[in-house]
């Protein structure tokens, strides 16, 4: 009994946000260090499918930055940083996208599903769904060049309507295209 009122507590203090996002599409970033702790991420799955049984529309977009810097030692690769930035060369970008499209979009996809509601996985590569140019990082070391590091320049939201008129949840990969 004292857990049913605890969750009847929850859905009255969340009404006002309910009433408020009922309808509409909600991004959700889910970074890489919240996905380090299995009860976080249990807890983020559920209040995910919570959000779409109510009215709203989650998008997830996701890191992985700690999950890439994991293979990459496995790999015994160098990793590096510039003021908290990832220095992106070809071979890290291949291990980012088997990381974050092979592994973490997975995984999260997988727990969503788990509570009942189907989620698609998607990179950001999919359809040109996230057009991306290159971002040169200005720091106290002057303009330095970060490889394939970028920032969203527009978002083909075509494909994210369709899955959620369908009633699934996206779960974006952060991994774009430029125009080449």
């Amino acid at each position: 009994m004292k857990k049913a009122r605890e969750k009847a507590r929850v859905l009255m203090e969340a009404l006002p946000y309910i009433k408020e996002y009922y309808g509409k599409t909600v991004v959700v970033k889910f970074g890489g260090n919240a996905m380090e702790n299995e009860e976080l991420k249990e807890h983020f799955a559920s209040d995910i499918v919570l959000m779409r049984y109510v009215g709203m529309n989650p998008v997830i977009v996701h890191g992985g930055g700690p999950q890439i810097t994991e293979y990459m030692q496995r790999l015994s690769m160098e990793v590096r940083f510039v003021d908290g930035h990832r220095v992106t060369d070809e071979a890290a970008m291949e291990v980012a996208k088997m990381v974050l499209v092979g592994k973490v979009n997975k995984e999260i996809v997988s727990l969503i599903n788990g509570h009942g509601t189907l989620a698609v996985g998607l990179s950001g590569e999919d359809g040109n769904l996230l057009i991306c140019r290159k971002r040169l990082h200005r720091g106290e070391e002057g303009e330095v060049d970060l490889g394939f590091v970028g920032e969203v320049e527009r978002v083909n939201p075509g494909i994210l309507e369709n899955l959620i008129r369908d009633e699934f949840i996206p779960v974006v990969v952060s991994i774009g295209v430029d125009e080449k």
